[in-house]
């Protein structure tokens, strides 16, 4: 069975429609990079993303940010599952259906119980359409009970 770090490796590049996460599956993002501390995950715009007005959906961008942190705290070495105990979230700009977005985590703190990682969406022009930060604290799960 693969590590998780091994797992996510090998979708570099790649859709990810086919992990763990139904949700993140739903988002469809293309992974970039990924590593024990940091991650990278690209971003189409859809229609079904949006709100009323046409622009991301600020529960969207949120569910881009956790699961983000998400996918990168998996693979970040601890032998336990870890959940987001919370997630604080900034909305600084909007993105219109089409646009393509980047989203990067990186880990601020690894602790024994807690991981504390902050998150950015970001548009081409470098622009920020929102920001996050989140606690994940570990569950009583071990990793490798999980089907991989």
């Amino acid at each position: 069975m693969a590590s998780p770090l091994e797992f996510f490796s090998g979708q570099i590049g790649k859709k990810l429609d086919n992990t763990p996460s139904a949700a993140g599956n739903w988002l469809a993002g293309i992974l970039l990079e990924v590593s024990e501390k940091h991650i990278k995950i690209q971003y189409t715009i859809e229609p079904y993303m949006c709100n009323p007005t046409k622009i991301l959906h600020g529960g969207v961008a949120s569910l881009m940010l956790d699961d983000g942190i998400g996918i990168a705290n998996f693979v970040a070495g601890s032998e336990y599952l870890m959940t987001s105990i919370n997630l604080s979230v900034d909305f600084l700009s909007s993105a219109q259906i089409g646009e393509i977005v980047v989203l990067e985590a990186n880990l601020v703190r690894s602790g024994a119980n807690l991981n504390h990682w902050e998150a950015v969406i970001k548009k081409e022009s470098g622009k920020i359409v929102a920001k996050a930060s989140s606690n994940m604290i570990k569950t009583h799960i071990k990793i490798s009970d999980l089907k991989l």
